[in-house]
């Protein structure tokens, strides 16, 4: 990396920043440790009489701690006490989350000077070899400081569960939403040749007085470049995305129904160039061990003997319309070439419909 590069990585005023918030981290962590050393400071949970087996379970379970499942029943202390312990733990919560930011941003800087190539010497540029070394000093100290914090790990985890428990469940509804807003869109594309084959789809001579009327999307609420998604790419999108946010499955109908659908398209999902899964396969083992999911583990085997027994006339038959459309779409722009700007929605559609 040039000279005139690791100027502009203003390396200088990163190290400067760091070695104060890094004293604040390593003054904080002190405090925390003389806090839980001393008896009469250490916070009241720590010693309540009502907490002693989550503390005990946060300890022996730590960090695989299931706030929702059976070990709920060791975690009762917490559950009636919820808002109070979230409150009197954030703080300690909040001042390990920055032990975390500061070990991030120690190890970017480090990385990025370290590509610099930048030359230390106390004597010749003092300011900067000073604030390197603190910051490497700096850094080890609160690691060493936070070592010697024992109960780290019930501060952080009494916080987590409380949080967990005040907040419930778990933060998908951006994933369905989202999801569902294919529903519009899948659904009306997911068709058999068939159903193409009425409807005239993609084809210029089904209406020839609307021959240079402007192609336009057939379903007004949606954006034209919603018709250039592929169905592949929405069926990736559903069923690897309800593995994500599956409990939307047994609470939403209409999620329900698009997962099914998706289900039913084929036995296999690409994962990237030859690499593929067999999702049906995939999604049982998923749902393995979540109760509540029986009616989704019938709905994954009906799913799959329907694939089995229709997928591949379903796709044979989709292959063979559009080979037809094909063709004839070209004739088309090869006697009249000037309609491929009005139409050129059309050829963009065969993209997306293959």
């Amino acid at each position: 990396m040039s000279m005139a590069m690791a100027y502009q990585q203003k390396l200088a005023e990163k190290l400067t920043i760091l070695n104060d918030r890094g004293r604040g981290v390593l003054l904080r962590m002190n405090y925390i440790k003389k806090t839980c050393s001393d008896p009469k400071l250490r916070p009241q949970y720590l010693t309540d009489k009502t907490m002693e087996a989550s503390v005990k379970y946060i300890n022996k379970k730590f960090p695989n701690i299931d706030f929702r499942g059976n070990s709920q029943q060791h975690l009762t202390g917490i559950q009636r006490q919820k808002t109070e312990v979230m409150t009197t733990m954030s703080s300690y919560y909040d001042s390990f989350i920055d032990v975390m930011e500061f070990r991030d941003h120690v190890y970017e800087l480090l990385n990025t000077i370290d590509a610099c190539q930048c030359f230390f010497n106390i004597a010749v540029n003092f300011d900067f070899t000073k604030n390197y070394l603190e910051l490497i000093i700096t850094y080890t100290s609160v690691i060493f400081m936070l070592s010697r914090i024992e109960d780290k790990k019930v501060l952080v985890a009494m916080y987590n569960c409380a949080h967990e428990m005040s907040n419930g469940s778990r933060w998908d509804p951006a994933v369905t939403e989202a999801l569902l807003s294919l529903q519009m869109l899948y659904p009306r594309r997911n068709l058999p040749a068939e159903q193409w084959r009425s409807a005239q789809l993609l084809s210029l001579l089904s209406t020839p007085a609307a021959m240079l009327d402007p192609a336009c999307c057939d379903s007004g609420s949606l954006h034209m470049t919603c018709e250039y998604l592929s169905l592949e790419v929405m069926e990736r999108w559903i069923l690897l995305g309800y593995l994500l946010c599956h409990s939307s499955l047994n609470t939403n109908q209409s999620s329900q129904e698009l997962w099914k659908m998706a289900l039913r398209s084929g036995l296999y999902l690409t994962i990237v160039r030859d690499e593929t899964i067999n999702i049906h396969k995939v999604t049982e083992e998923c749902f393995e061990g979540l109760k509540g999911y029986s009616k989704r583990f019938a709905d994954i085997k009906e799913c799959r003997e329907y694939a089995i027994v229709n997928s591949g006339a379903m796709h044979r038959e989709r292959r063979g319309f559009l080979r037809n459309a094909l063709k004839e779409l070209v004739k088309v722009l090869e006697d009249e070439p000037g309609l491929l700007g009005p139409k050129v929605h059309n050829t963009h559609s065969f993209s997306s419909s293959g």
